[in-house]
């Protein structure tokens, strides 16, 4: 497999292998062992939908040695973890929406692991054989009520807080990939995951001695240093190397 998308054209869902901009529909279990069409699917009337469904997103915070210092923050000894809700994903072009305008509510582009086997309790140099893929991610965050708490599960998960996609790319090594932000067209974010502190393979192998995760399930793995704070008209845009841009508008 390559790039993976999920679709919709009227009332169908459907997984499809995303080649040149071309889709070729998937006939299976997309976690399993599918198949896929040989024949083209029309792209008229179809809608790119969020990648995948989890049945949770965990996030991992002060994951990058440069937003680490930016931050003034001492570098962790163990990845820091907290939930995202499922409702707050957005598909790439959806509208991200803030839900309190005096607020400061900030981007942060993140690259984000699938995982694609049941896994609990597995060592690093195993874990990577139960990653699905890697997709572009945003985790957008209400600053204000994220300085009020110690939790930062609500400050979050707000509907539209976690855009995710467009697709998922299933044979890339995420070890050394520039990703960058970019807000009406200016770069405000520009690192590589060279900078992270715990790699995609430890953040896996440490939650799941923590709890099972499940096939479709997101690790949102952190955001390097040049977080700023968005309003209505912007666009942003997530580019990953090696990956599909993810494109949403604030309203």
């Amino acid at each position: 497999m390559a790039a993976i998308g999920r679709f919709s054209k009227g009332d169908e869902i459907f997984h499809a292998k995303v080649v040149d901009g071309e889709l070729y529909r998937l006939r299976g279990d997309v976690f399993g062992a599918p198949s896929f069409d040989r024949k083209l699917t029309p792209r008229r009337g179809v809608k790119t939908l969020v990648p995948v469904v989890p049945s949770k997103i965990i996030a991992v915070g002060i994951n990058y040695l440069d937003h680490a210092r930016e931050m003034g923050r001492e570098l962790p000894k163990e990845p820091l973890i907290w939930f995202k809700a499922t409702t707050s994903l957005l598909r790439d072009g959806g509208k991200i929406e803030i839900p309190f305008r005096e607020h400061r509510t900030d981007f942060e582009a993140e690259l984000a692991v699938v995982i694609g086997r049941k896994i609990r309790n597995v060592t690093p140099a195993a874990a990577a054989r139960y990653i699905f893929g890697y997709t572009a991610a945003q985790d957008i965050s209400d600053r204000t009520i994220q300085k009020a708490e110690s939790q930062w599960a609500r400050c979050k998960s707000f509907d539209t807080f976690t855009p995710l996609g467009p697709f998922v790319e299933t044979m890339i090594d995420p070890n050394e990939l520039s990703i960058q932000q970019f807000q009406n067209g200016q770069l405000r974010q520009n690192s590589n995951t060279r900078q992270l502190i715990f790699k995609p393979a430890a953040i896996v192998s440490f939650i799941s001695t923590h709890m099972t995760l499940l096939p479709g399930d997101v690790i949102l793995t952190g955001t390097p240093s040049g977080v700023g704070p968005i309003q209505s008209g912007d666009k942003l845009e997530v580019r990953i190397q090696g990956l599909a841009s993810l494109i949403n508008t604030v309203k």
